[in-house]
């Protein structure tokens, strides 16, 4: 039987990793109020919750969502989630304008359509989305298919054309007493190359955190088995959540995270977590060779000098390394942040990823990496 605090507790990280944006302050609040009202009454929990956890309107239906995952089981674990459809987006037309009577007649007919709201959504802002807007997207990124970029290996295998493959050819000779056998060809062969994704968890990016862990579970589970696919959270720490990435169903991924992180909404140093990054991991093997990807905004509180001094130290040991920042493709943004100048002359690919359509544009870079 597990301590009715830890529950609890669990459950505010919970809702924080599903992106309602609980503090300190209201999970110790949270905890207060079970205790008057009890904690073993599921519906004084409820109640609780919604007076202590919920900062405004556009939180009630994410609370309620994850309220019920989560303490729908047994064991206070949040429910599967059933699998969405993803309906092709639907088109209707638009009333043609009241015509004057003077158009040519040799004027070809323009056909004129509206977008889908599907198509509409796949271009908004996450971070500006309301609860049941973000509902609907979670849904659309099973429609995103990240491919692993492939890297040449130096074993050969046999292939239907390239190099002649002289041992097999001599081989299938002597088989026949030495007449003339069909000749074999070889080919280098391939294997996924390693991809690395440090997604920025600060305050500044916490309208983006939730999809862009929800992109880096699609990267992990298209990667499948082969486990070439790395994920860290970066903030004021580093942290590793591969293993919670792995989890098939993405809820409870997210909600593995969420236990594991622990400064959500916190300030940015990326420049001392990118060189705990490269001490502890990168240096060693994992971003050797890789496609390394940084989901950034680029507020740095630290030193951007430390920051173009350990994106340096990167870019000389990665294959690519890919800056993602969620403002890159709004009108009139221009790269002055500090942190941004900083890394920007060591980044092969500077791209935006603020919404489903930009997510779907990463995707085919890291693939061609």
């Amino acid at each position: 039987m597990r301590d009715p605090d830890v529950v609890l507790l669990a459950f505010t990280r919970a809702l924080r990793a599903a992106g309602v944006p609980v503090t300190h302050d209201r999970a110790q609040g949270f905890l207060a109020a079970t205790a008057v009202l009890g904690a073993g009454d599921r519906r004084a929990a409820y109640l609780a919750g919604r007076a202590t956890l919920c900062a405004g309107p556009d939180d009630l239906a994410r609370y309620d969502q994850v309220f019920h995952e989560y303490f729908g089981s047994r064991d206070g674990l949040p429910l599967p989630r059933p699998k969405q459809r993803v309906e092709a987006p639907a088109f209707s037309g638009l009333p043609l304008d009241e015509g004057t009577g003077a158009a040519d007649s040799d004027e070809q007919e323009v056909v004129r359509a509206t977008a889908s709201d599907t198509e509409v959504l796949r271009h908004r802002d996450v971070a500006a989305l309301s609860a049941a807007e973000k509902h609907r997207l979670v849904g659309l990124f099973a429609t995103l298919r990240p491919r692993p970029p492939v890297r040449r290996t130096a074993r050969h295998q046999r292939w239907h054309r390239g190099r002649v493959d002289a041992s097999h050819t001599l081989r299938a000779s002597l088989r026949r007493m030495g007449e003339p056998a069909e000749i074999a060809w070889r080919r280098r062969g391939t294997r996924p190359r390693r991809v690395v994704l440090l997604v920025d968890v600060s305050g500044s990016m916490s309208g983006y955190a939730d999809a862009l862990l929800r992109l880096a579970h699609r990267f992990t589970q298209a990667a499948g088995s082969s486990g070439s696919v790395e994920t860290f959270t970066v903030g004021t720490r580093v942290t590793h959540v591969t293993r919670a990435m792995r989890v098939r169903d993405p809820e409870r991924a997210l909600v593995a995270a969420g236990e594991t992180v622990p400064d959500w909404s916190g300030g940015t140093r990326l420049g001392e977590t990118l060189r705990f990054f490269l001490d502890r991991w990168g240096q060693r093997g994992m971003a050797r060779g890789a496609v390394v990807v940084v989901f950034s905004d680029g507020w740095e509180r630290g030193d951007p000098t430390m920051l173009g001094e350990q994106m340096a130290r990167l870019r000389r040991i990665a294959h690519r390394v890919v800056w993602v920042n969620p403002h890159r493709g709004k009108a009139g943004y221009e790269p002055v942040q500090q942190g941004v100048v900083a890394a920007l002359p060591h980044c092969d690919d500077f791209v935006a990823g603020h919404s489903l359509a930009t997510f779907a544009e990463l995707v085919e870079v890291v693939s061609r990496a």
